[in-house]
């Protein structure tokens, strides 16, 4: 049987005398889609901080595809969105996708990534536009392209509908449900049980 692609034990964490996380587990099958959802600051983000390794943990493990996240073996199967993201504004759509494949060692495809931003409804002249000029919603759909072009085995998508219109938010549904189907695990955060019900199998 292969290792879950993410089991998470005991992990307990605190900011100060605030309490986070306590006593939380969680096992996320390889393959699956799984939605967490709560409300805002219900310790969703720092969740996904604590299994990337951007904070120390109080206690307890979390491993990723059978391998203890602290090591970067783990994390190199793993793309991750979050919440508020900003690419660098000095670059444009084009060298940001260039940056984040070589970042994952995946070689750019001009076609591919035309596709993929062709597939989330973003004008490919937005390639060669500063990312300083992109409204919330192009922002978003120019971070959800670098994670599906990156082919890690596992995306790692924090709020991925924020700043998307209604039609922006099927279309991203719909790519999601195609990676999926071919295998990709997809941890989704969500505060909107819609969204997390209508393509999750589990939650």
């Amino acid at each position: 049987m292969s290792a879950p692609a993410l089991r998470i034990s005991s992990l307990n964490k605190s900011y100060g005398t605030a309490v986070a996380l306590a006593d939380f587990s969680l096992e996320i099958a390889a393959g699956e889609f799984f939605g967490l959802v709560g409300a805002n600051g219900a310790g969703k983000t720092t969740l996904i901080k604590c299994a990337l390794d951007f904070c120390d943990i109080g206690s307890g493990t979390i491993e990723i595809f059978g391998i203890t996240h602290r090591q970067t073996a783990a994390r190199s199967r793993l793309a991750f969105l979050p919440e508020r993201f900003t690419p660098p504004h000095y670059l444009n759509g084009r060298d940001f996708l260039r940056y984040l494949c070589k970042l994952h060692r995946q070689p750019y495809d001009e076609t591919r990534a035309r596709t993929t931003l062709e597939a989330l409804e973003l004008d490919v002249g937005a390639l060669a536009k500063p990312a300083r000029a992109y409204s919330k919603g192009m922002t978003q759909k120019l971070g959800l392209a670098a994670c599906l072009l990156s082919a890690k085995d596992m995306l790692i998508l924090d709020e991925p509908t924020s700043g998307l219109d209604p039609k922006a938010r099927a279309l991203l549904k719909r790519e999601l449900k195609a990676r999926h189907s071919v295998g990709h695990t997809i941890l989704m955060t969500s505060h909107a049980l819609h969204d997390v019900g209508e393509m999750c199998d589990r939650m």
